[in-house]
């Protein structure tokens, strides 16, 4: 049995409460209007309806994090981790009907209209909780005054943050170090003064006027850590420990535990659970959508590259997937030659291997479009970071640092690099850098609307032809 007091638990508060009864009331709201709307009443189907429908809500949201504390995180993530958990909430609805064969009496516009009612309704209140919530801490309500225990690059990093992050309900009293002024950085002057030492910490504890405490000392200072832990046991302030985890790069993190014990993450995959299913199944109906819009210009363009050089009309080269995977990537033939081995050079500007229609076919990126095959088998996804050939691979982990970790997540047709103008041919270390950049960047601020953007950006970018060899 795990030791309680290694446990970090979920704090319950009365918002969550509030999230709860509000969301129930908007899906509730919404079957009522679309009833309403189609000129019915509703009956008892429509109130089974809405009481399943509440039921897989809730699982769900346990799941997606709906009901997690959204302070300091912007309104669109909380409205579209509302949304999806709607969604998601609806085809296990529909599922499970399918399933069990029940006949519901409801017509169709009920039905859309209650499906889309609700996630609006769900949007609005939401948008009114944060409205008021920004209100009262504005007007100075719940608001709590914090105390930074250590003035270091990580200390004023956290008066920054919480600074520009108002609705966390938190302002910064001041700072505490023993060390003598002259050894303490400079303290941006919007951002406080050091005000005291560690007793003068401990006794504004003792009498109240600090209630809560961040400690940011460096995770080496293990003895310091303590030392100010055990002051602080003897006053009823709430001590939070700031992990200097800025000094290491950080890929993507997250909380979780094994039996209690809590670990967080520093390299790994962002697209795990209800975040990996919905872009696979984006990457599914995208790119089986372009495949039927593009399948007889696709059929032409393999007439086309087998009637104007000798050899096959695709080209598959050995690249680096998902965990670093070996994967076979097409591509219709451009060049007249197809190199796949521990050396491959890289495609230059007026290189003699293209073929007559290759220079075309790479600087308007048709030839990419047979990894939309790749899509659908789930080597490759539509955006993730470029792949490069296997041998390119080996050449740039040895110079580039962390250059490895762009393939925690699948390859993509294409990517963040692409459209910021790393497109094209990586002939020095710094421009392959870049590029290594803006995928990490990727996999740590990924979102289904990221993948959108680059995705619409892309068309652009290939009208443009730029660095395209």
């Amino acid at each position: 049995m795990s030791n309680p007091l290694r446990q970090i638990q979920h704090k319950s508060t009365i918002l969550d409460g509030l999230y709860r009864v509000a969301d129930a009331v908007a899906i509730i709201m919404g079957m009522i209007l679309a009833v309403m709307g189609s000129g019915g009443t509703p009956v008892g189907d429509h109130q089974l309806a809405v009481a399943a429908a509440l039921a897989i809500y809730y699982v769900v949201a346990e799941f997606t994090g709906v009901y997690r504390n959204w302070r300091g995180v912007s309104t669109e993530r909380e409205i579209w981790c509302g949304a999806m958990t709607w969604a998601l909430s609806l085809g296990l609805l529909v599922l499970i009907a399918t399933i069990f064969r029940y006949d519901h009496p409801f017509n169709r516009y009920t039905l859309v209209s209650w499906f889309l009612i609700s996630p609006l309704l769900l949007t609005i209140s939401r948008m009114i909780i944060r409205t008021v919530l920004r209100w009262m801490l504005a007007n100075g309500m719940n608001q709590h005054g914090v105390a930074i225990v250590g003035v270091n690059e990580l200390s004023i990093q956290l008066a920054q943050n919480i600074k520009d992050t108002p609705d966390l309900g938190m302002r910064v009293a001041g700072f505490y170090d023993d060390r003598p002024s002259d050894r303490l950085p400079q303290i941006p002057e919007s951002l406080g003064t050091c005000i005291g030492n560690l007793n003068d910490l401990v006794e504004a504890a003792k009498c109240g006027d600090v209630h809560r405490v961040y400690i940011t000392f460096p995770m080496r200072a293990e003895s310091r850590i303590r030392n100010v832990l055990n002051h602080l046991g003897d006053t009823t302030a709430s001590v939070y420990i700031v992990p200097d985890f800025f000094v290491f790069e950080i890929l993507h993190s997250r909380w979780s535990d094994i039996r209690g014990l809590p670990v967080v993450s520093v390299y790994e995959n962002p697209l795990l659970g209800v975040d990996g299913i919905l872009k696979r199944v984006s990457d599914i109906l995208l790119a089986s959508l372009a495949l039927l819009l593009l399948a007889i210009p696709m059929m032409l363009v393999a007439l086309a590259v087998k009637l104007t050089s000798q050899g096959p009309v695709f080209f598959r080269q050995r690249r680096y997937g998902l965990d670093g995977q070996e994967i076979l990537v097409w591509k219709f033939r451009s060049m007249t030659v197809c190199e796949d081995g521990p050396s491959v050079k890289q495609a230059q500007k007026n290189d003699s291997r293209l073929t007559s229609i290759g220079g075309f076919l790479r600087k308007s990126s048709i030839d990419e479009l047979p990894q939309l095959f790749n899509v659908l088998t789930g080597t490759m996804s539509l955006v993730g970071p470029r792949p490069h050939a296997s041998a390119h691979n080996e050449q740039y982990r040895k110079l580039i640092h962390h250059y490895m970790l762009r393939h925690k997540v699948k390859p993509g047709i294409t990517g963040l690099a692409q459209v910021r103008g790393w497109r094209g041919e990586t002939d020095t270390v710094e421009k392959m850098e870049g590029r290594v950049q803006c995928d990490h960047e990727y996999i740590r601020t990924w979102s289904i609307w990221l993948d959108l953007r680059i995705l619409f950006e892309t068309v652009f970018v290939v009208l443009g032809r730029k660095n395209a060899y």
